[in-house]
């Protein structure tokens, strides 16, 4: 198996998995999911008495995966577009007239959902079809005639150019079980390849899903290696043929969805084509990732529900004079500053020059011993840089050579940087990751690479607190915490976060799904982040309890010596220091909650407010709750406006 990376090899289309995106326009994304339809899709796998067994028929399980796709996309990427294509069925439909043709556009070929951003009839109609097995239009027929591939590719080359023309990112899934379609006609094959082509010739990257049948296995080097374009040289990227059994434990459909979901993302940078100077007269050019991001609810539209069905509500703003209620023009406004009591006006063109520091360029400017780096400069995430051929060939080679030399120096690079237009310059230190098959690496579950991380100005630091030295266990307490962890490891001793889905983010969208569909409201959220604790009690309750007496008892203990210690420093403290004298706070200090409004209107008319202090003037305010932020002639102006307007 190959450990180099994929900027390694000059592939710059992968190394992100989550990224930022509400820091750039957002690329849409167009998938079309084609299921064949089959005899041996059809055939439900051998019965079993295991809870863990398929039930399902492989067409089943492919049909609930573009459904549970379909749920996903309505909700999470709503301007992106997903269709389903059966192909090797009866009956054939790519428009709605095909049904009055004698001979129809492409035959076996069964557009069951177009390629569009997806509605809720269209989820209805393929969980009808999926789950509930509602075929009434007998759409799952398998053809007598064996279907033609060629026709299949042209098919979804149609439908790509007619729906998704000018989409950035446009595929199609390929779900099948038969690894030689065209077994005994070589000019089937060699059409079939010319229309794959065709497809990758227009930007749609072809993915495909095999099934194996029974204890066949599915074999690429017959039919799709030719139809499938994919790197030979790295084995981690062949495709994981998923088979249907009873009884092994293992689902298809979730082995389905899991795969799908993995590239069903497409790969987008946070900023790209960046110049990166190493030195003066040496710059490449690089993309950045966010490879780790926390995603959040987000609200995209307002729904009225008022209504009988919930519709889209169109939002209209409109500035109102705050005087004669008229509406104001756009032409009308100018944006301005207030500094000084004044207000400061600038020009749009005046406005765009203040924030404008340069293009995006990210300069080196020194490099520094890796342990010279504190662990308190970690304020902000960091980005993952990667190469790009785009503007400066070579590109590659000179960022693996710059990746290696940090490694073996043990050094990192110190940068002056503008990520985006427009975004503020920044200091970033430049840190090397290393591979993920070394031993040395700390991170195996991220790309190695360079990474731009952020260092902090001095505003963005605060003085840490007074650490007290650390109490060391003792060796009995830390082996026993040896003997609990090891029996809790996770499978490869990775967490995998990827497994986990974000419980509060899922119980959202099923709220809202559940509106979509006009379903009812779930009652409880399924939260996969909640430990086991039965299987936790069964493998280490007793190392558990055993290790609680010890930590009791050890505590204990830490506690006796630390009051012995204290009662010795008090006893010193009497003899050498003399007692302190108890300052008496004056009574005016704390009257300004007692000031009633009337004393507190003579005070503002005869000057006297002027001399109280700032902690009285704040006492005054939070009592009659009012903001208590500012300098002393901001506390006095708000103060002096309540009594007036109030008293």
């Amino acid at each position: 198996m190959s450990n180099r990376e994929p900027w390694q090899r000059g592939d710059d289309d992968e190394g992100d998995e989550e990224v930022d995106e509400s820091n750039y326009k957002t690329q849409k994304d167009a998938v079309l999911i084609a299921v064949e339809v089959s005899e041996s899709m059809l055939t439900p796998p051998p019965a079993s008495s295991s809870k863990k067994a398929d039930r399902d028929t492989p067409l089943a399980a492919a049909l609930k995966c573009a459904y549970h796709l379909m749920q996903q996309r309505i909700i999470s990427n709503p301007k992106d577009m997903m269709g389903v294509l059966l192909f090797g069925t009866e009956k054939s439909k790519y428009q709605d007239d095909d049904a009055d043709r004698s001979v129809p556009v492409y035959p076996h070929c069964y557009l069951f959902t177009d390629l569009d951003i997806p509605a809720a009839e269209d989820v209805k109609a393929l969980q009808l079809l999926a789950e509930d097995g509602e075929d009434e239009d007998n759409v799952l027929v398998p053809s007598k005639e064996p279907v033609s591939m060629a026709n299949v590719l042209f098919c979804a080359n149609q439908i790509f150019t007619t729906k998704a023309a000018n989409f950035g990112s446009r595929r199609l899934f390929i779900i099948t079980d038969n690894d030689d379609p065209h077994e005994a006609d070589k000019q089937a094959k060699s059409a079939a390849a010319v229309r794959a082509k065709d497809l990758y010739d227009l930007g749609v990257v072809i993915e495909l899903f095999p099934l194996s049948r029974g204890d066949e296995q599915f074999d690429m080097a017959k039919f799709y290696d030719d139809i499938v374009y994919r790197d030979a040289t790295v084995e981690a990227d062949m495709t994981e043929v998923l088979t249907s059994k009873s009884g092994t434990g293992l689902s298809l459909l979730n082995s389905l969805i899991a795969n799908i979901n993995s590239k069903q993302t497409a790969k987008r940078a946070l900023f790209s084509g960046v110049p990166f100077e190493i030195a003066p007269g040496l710059t490449i050019s690089v993309k950045g990732y966010n490879v780790i991001h926390r995603q959040k609810e987000e609200r995209s539209c307002y729904i009225w529900i008022d209504g009988e069905i919930p519709q889209l509500a169109v939002g209209e703003t409109t500035k109102v004079s705050e005087d004669t209620a008229r509406t104001v023009e756009k032409g009308e406004t100018k944006k301005a500053y207030k500094f000084g009591g004044e207000y400061v006006y600038f020009t749009p063109e005046e406005q765009k020059s203040l924030k404008d520091f340069g293009p995006p360029c990210i300069r080196i400017i020194g490099f520094k011993p890796r342990s010279s780096l504190p662990i308190w400069a970690s304020v902000k995430r960091a980005s993952f840089i990667f190469p790009s051929e785009e503007h400066f060939v070579g590109s590659t080679r000179v960022f693996t050579a710059l990746w290696k030399k940090l490694i073996k120096d043990d050094k990192i690079g110190i940068a002056w940087a503008i990520t985006r237009s427009n975004a503020k310059p920044a200091l970033f230190a430049i840190i090397p990751s290393r591979d993920r098959a070394d031993e040395e690496s700390a991170t195996p579950f991220l790309p190695a690479g360079l990474w731009l991380y952020p260092l902090p100005f001095a505003d963005d630091l605060r003085n840490p607190p007074d650490l007290r030295e650390p109490i060391q266990a003792s060796d009995e307490l830390v082996e026993k915490v040896k003997v609990i962890t090891e029996n809790l490891w996770l499978p490869n001793r990775m967490y995998d976060a990827s497994r986990y889905p974000n419980p509060q983010l899922q119980w959202h969208y099923k709220i809202l799904q559940a509106l979509a569909l006009q379903e009812e409201v779930p009652e409880q959220a399924e939260d996969l982040t909640i430990p086991k604790y039965k299987s936790i009690g069964k493998r280490v309750g007793g190392h558990i309890r055993d290790w609680e007496g010890l930590v009791e008892e050890e505590v204990a203990h830490v506690k006796k010596v630390s009051a012995g210690k204290r009662d010795a420093a008090d006893d010193d403290d009497d003899d050498e220091k003399p007692k302190k004298r108890v300052k008496t706070e004056s009574k005016a200090a704390g009257s300004g909650s007692q000031l009633s409004d009337p004393q507190l209107k003579a005070a503002s008319e005869s000057g006297t407010l002027a001399k109280m202090t700032v902690a009285v003037l704040k006492d005054v305010l939070a009592v009659r709750g009012l903001p208590v932020q500012g300098k002393k002639a901001e506390l006095l102006e708000r103060l002096d406006e309540w009594v007036d307007k109030n008293v």
